[in-house]
């Protein structure tokens, strides 16, 4: 990893709302240059513009993770400008509507299945291309897996499948990239407050079939999850982390 931390880039997919947007916050706290990437580039801008106000170092870039020539772009913008990239946080993701799994459009499945799972191959091959050849060699890659990649929600077929497929990817990177100096984890995250998570305290679906609220924390824990991860140097890894609201309904499903 460069020297001094104002030399370190990173790039978080999604940074621009929620939780992306709260790990971006937290890298440039702890001294990362962070580029933030999305497809909106209002919403890119205000974040970055946010974090500079803050005394933080940041800028956005327009790129859909799920499109090979927009992801081929975005690192040849990253190598332009920065020479190198010590950091990915494959971020970006999205859900599809909970219903049952015979009510799912392919068009749903797709979609989750592009942002969620082909962008963050996209964006880890980007990463290992650059890293590969960047002087000095390496860097790190931290997937959101959330906890979905190892435990399913009711009528949640595409994300948890996406996000099970995280789990591969995630172990696989962190093997492939031994010999070039990436390392490779992953965050399962369960019930931070974002827009994802506004309906919880509401009342979501259980497994026995109820409806019932459950608990969430503040997102801000997850952004210091991840900036603990980002800080090791490359000869440690953390390979598997779960952040989760305490109360919420996951150890032993209720």
């Amino acid at each position: 990893m460069a020297d001094g931390n104002q030399s370190r880039i990173a790039l978080v997919t999604g940074g621009g709302v929620g939780l992306g947007k709260a790990m971006a916050d937290g890298l440039a706290r702890a001294g990362w240059h962070v580029v933030i990437c999305g497809r909106r580039e209002a919403v890119l801008q205000e974040a970055a513009e946010t974090i500079r106000r803050e005394g933080g170092s940041a800028e956005g870039v327009v790129a859909d993770v799920g499109d090979p020539g927009s992801v081929e772009a975005l690192f040849a913008a990253i190598e332009t400008r920065h020479g190198r990239l010590d950091l990915l946080v494959n971020n970006a993701g999205a859900g599809a509507p909970p219903v049952p799994i015979e009510d799912l459009t392919f068009a749903q499945w797709q979609q989750v299945l592009a942002s969620n799972l082909t962008g963050a191959f996209l964006c880890t091959q980007g990463a290992f291309r650059l890293m590969k050849r960047q002087r000095p060699q390496g860097g790190r890659i931290i997937n959101n897996g959330s906890i979905s990649a190892t435990t399913p929600r009711p009528n949640s077929a595409p994300y948890t499948a996406t996000k099970h497929a995280i789990l591969g990817l995630t172990k696989s990177t962190a093997l492939d990239g031994r010999p070039f100096d990436i390392a490779c984890g992953q965050i399962d995250i369960g019930n931070a407050a974002s827009d994802m998570t506004a309906s919880m305290s509401k009342g979501v679906l259980q497994a026995d079939g109820t409806t019932a609220p459950e608990p969430v924390m503040d997102p801000a824990h997850v952004a210091a999850a991840v900036v603990h991860m980002a800080s090791l140097p490359l000869e440690a890894n953390v390979l598997s982390m779960t952040v989760m609201a305490t109360k919420m309904p996951f150890v032993g499903r209720g």
